[in-house]
Order: C-alpha cells, then structure tokens, then sequence
C-alpha cells in the first residue's frame, strides 16, 4: 500500500509514544520513550521541555526504520494538559514547565476568586495554567518581566517542528484563560494574572491545518502537515470514538478522570467540574479528575516491597476474590496522594489508609487501594452528572484497564456497564493521527470507529449493601483528612 500516513505524537508525564497510523486507521508501527519528573520541592513538579524534544526525536528515530516512515503526511499532537512552558522573545525556554500535578500556586489560585469560573469552565485550581503565572509574577519576578509566549506542553514540539507559536482550542481551554463556550482567549483572566491576549499563542481547532514541518533532518518529505491535535483526554475520546453528546468514558493513569461529551459547555465549578473544548468543534466535555489513580497501586506495590503490580493483583484475587463481597471490617483507603480536585478541589489535601490491624496483609491493602481509587471516581461522576452530564456505560482506557479486577470492582461500585478496549493504550495517539488526518482533508470516516470491545463487566448486584456501606464509611473519613492538611 503506498497511500498517506499520519504520525501521531502524546507526549505523556512519564513517556513520550508514537504511532504511524494509515488512512484505515491501522497502527503500523509505535514507539516510546520514558521521561523523568523533576521535584525540587514538595509539592513541586517540572520538566525540562528540551527533555521532550529529544525524547521526541527518539522516537522519530524508531520510527524512520520502518517503511511507511517515508510516507508520513500529516501529525498530530496530543499532551499533557495545564503545563506551563515559557518562552522569551527569542523562543528561549526561560524556566523549567510547570506541570499539572504541581501544587506551589494554591495561594494564587485562592486569590484568583470564582468570579470567572462560570466563563473558563473551571474554578481556579492550582494545577491549572493561570495560577502558576501568578506565582510566577510573585516569586520570579525577572523570569515573569521576560514572558513572550505560554504555550502548552504538546505546542513546544510543534513549535520545535515548525517554528510556529500555536494552540488549539482544548489544551486552551485547559490553562483557565479560554472562554471555553466562545472558544476564544479571555482577555479579563489574562490581565488578572498579569498577561495579555498577545503573550497566547495563535489557535485552531484540533483537526485543522496548524503548521508545516520546517525542523530539517528529520527524514519527512515535503509539506508535511501538523494539526491542531489536542489535549491528552479530549485527544484519547477521539481515538477510543468518544466524540458524540453522551459518550462517556474513564481514563486510569498516573490521574484518573470521568469523562462524559457533550455538545454544550456544562461545568459546576462549585463541584470542581471543569467543562472543557473537545479537540473537535462544537463538542465539549465535562470532567471530574482525580489527581492519583494507578499511581496509587503502583505505590502500594512500592511501599509492600511486592515485586510488581501483577503480583500484588494476583494476590487480592487469591484473597479477596472479586467474585464475593469483602468483609466490612477490610481497610480502606483515601486516594488523596497528591492531593485532589473533583469534588473537593484541595491540593494539599492527603491520603490514607483506616482499620489497619495486626492481620493486614499486602493483599487487603492492595484492595483497598483499587476500591479507594473506585469511590473517588464515585465522587467524581456524581459531581459530574450534578452539572448535568449524561453519563452511561463507560469506556476504561489508561493502564489501569490491564487489570480484570479493577474493572470489574468499578462497575460494581459506579453502578454501570465497563468496557475495556484493543490497544486502549495507545488511543492518544491514536486520537492525533487521526486529527492528523483531517488537517489534510483524509479520514472523516475514522472519527466514529471506536476500538473493538476487549472485555464487558456489568455491575454486581449482590455486592451493592457492602460496598454503598463502606462507600460511607469512606466519605465520613474526608473530615478527618482535611483536618490534617498541611
């Protein structure tokens, strides 16, 4: 076949993945590389964007030893949301990206105030975009005074590709400065954080042209085209077929989100909803997000000295087999290790476990965990539907999906259908070549086909009085934790 191929690019918080993907939407090859996450100080999170360039061009090398490389046409781009990445007049990187997890701007995001709120989809939280400038202004002045240009995590690589400052309308909506039912830069919340219009990049709509490849010696033809592309999860509903009102789906990652399509801008603020742009037009999204969500288990795998994660899952099934309701008296756990947003928005806020004795095991905790993580999404899709979401059988992606278990304790406790996908892994990706695809006029077709279906689990009823029992156990233990907030 010598038809066109489109190169599809996430850049995640751990890894760096790409695909070559062809107009049937057949992966025909991918790669990854692993990035490394820079804490100086607690609660302090960065990456050096030059980190992602080369991780980029590793991949591209992987890439280039497979015939289809030379047929690539367009790219598209997928990333880390919230990051801030600063750049000088000369496109100079000025400061180390400030990424999603980071927790420094809590003060700043308490005085931006909600007055805004209901215009950016979102309260201000200290995760997001804007707050981080904030701080920036307060405790580095000179790097401040120095801002040409804030760009996204994903929009440096295009930047680094062609030379262009661009945006797109998803990851926009993801810094808090976008009118996200305008779909626009909203000037009121540049100024209040001592920016304007000037210093945002130009933006598109995910699946339109945005640039060309200009960067020399990457082996590409021609003409290359690089879309718009979009945010992380807006980016893996467009690979997974998550694209239409009512669509829903999960994603289980280092964070965890619920996520439900909608074809208005429909957040709660006061929840910790956020309603953001979908990387195509006139869809949005409400989200509820969770700041740990497999990270949890792989800590626990960690803090029991387990070998890996499969072990330990291997062990709960032998102890507590997901077949039976567990005993009311099992440990919990809060989900709170980095702090959370939906519903509670409060990043200092931290985990736990309750009910340890002298019997636990590694296998009790390890259950725990999954649950714990389990009633956090609970919390999150009712904050969602409280904005007026329509939330139904759900798509899990994210690596928690490898585990049969997981999938099926969700079910159990969110009281809905769970379905796990072929290659959800790679669905960022896949979402990017597909925007790719359009920017070049190809692959409309492609936006509706979803992922074969991997496995189905529906709700066990008989375990539903133990588990809404221990569901207010868990929420009656928030009191105490947010007692203890640093």
């Amino acid at each position: 076949m010598n038809g066109p191929v489109s190169l599809g690019i996430d850049l995640g918080t751990s890894e760096l993945k790409a695909i070559l993907m062809d107009t049937d939407g057949a992966v025909l090859a991918h790669a990854g590389v692993r990035l490394s996450v820079s804490r100086r100080h607690s609660g302090w999170s960065e990456q050096a964007p030059e980190d992602w360039w080369q991780a980029c061009l590793q991949a591209l090398d992987q890439l280039r030893r497979h015939e289809a490389f030379a047929r690539v046409a367009c790219i598209g781009l997928s990333g880390q949301m919230h990051g801030a990445v600063l750049l000088g007049d000369d496109n100079r990187v000025l400061y180390p990206a400030i990424l999603w997890d980071d927790s420094r701007a809590v003060a700043e995001a308490e005085q931006l105030g909600s007055a805004f709120a209901d215009v950016t989809g979102s309260l201000p939280m200290a995760g997001l975009t804007a707050p981080k400038l904030l701080w920036l202004q307060r405790h580095e002045p000179d790097v401040f005074k120095a801002i040409d240009c804030v760009l996204s995590p994903k929009d440096y690589l295009r930047l680094r590709l062609s030379g262009e400052r661009i945006s797109e309308m998803s990851d926009a909506a993801g810094t808090l400065w976008l009118d996200v039912a305008r779909r626009e830069w909203f000037a009121p919340m540049l100024h209040a954080t001592g920016l304007t219009p000037a210093q945002m990049p130009r933006l598109v709509e995910g699946g339109a042209p945005s640039a060309r490849v200009t960067a020399s010696g990457l082996g590409f033809s021609a003409d290359v085209v690089i879309a718009g592309g979009g945010g992380d999860n807006p980016v893996a509903a467009v690979g997974i077929g998550a694209i239409n009102a009512g669509d829903g789906f999960i994603t289980l990652g280092t964070s965890a989100a619920i996520v439900a399509i909608t074809d208005h801008a429909a957040g709660n603020p006061t929840s910790a909803v956020h309603s953001f742009c979908h990387a195509l037009p006139e869809r949005w999204y409400t989200m509820g997000a969770m700041l740990a969500g497999a990270s949890c288990l792989r800590w626990v795998t960690r803090l029991t000295g387990t070998a890996d994660e499969q072990t330990l899952l291997d062990q709960v099934q032998a102890k507590l087999p997901i077949t039976q309701a567990v005993p009311l008296n099992t440990p919990l756990f809060l989900p709170y290790l980095a702090g959370e947003r939906t519903p509670h928005n409060d990043p200092l806020l931290r985990g736990g476990f309750m009910n340890l004795g002298h019997d636990c095991t590694p296998a009790m905790l390890g259950y725990a965990v999954m649950e714990g993580v389990g009633f956090g999404l609970l919390d999150a899709l009712r904050a969602v539907q409280s904005a007026g979401a329509s939330v139904g059988a759900c798509a899990l992606v994210g690596g928690g999906a490898r585990s049969e278990y997981w999938a099926q304790l969700l079910a159990n406790i969110l009281q809905r259908e769970i379905h796990t996908l072929h290659g959800s892994e790679l669905s960022a990706c896949i979402g990017a070549a597909k925007l790719g695809l359009l920017a070049v006029g190809q692959g409309e077709e492609l936006l509706a086909k979803g992922m074969p279906v991997k496995a189905r689990y529906l709700p066990d009823e008989s375990q539903q009085p133990v588990l809404e029992a221990r569901y207010v156990q868990f929420r009656g233990l928030l009191r105490a934790a947010q007692a203890l907030r640093s």
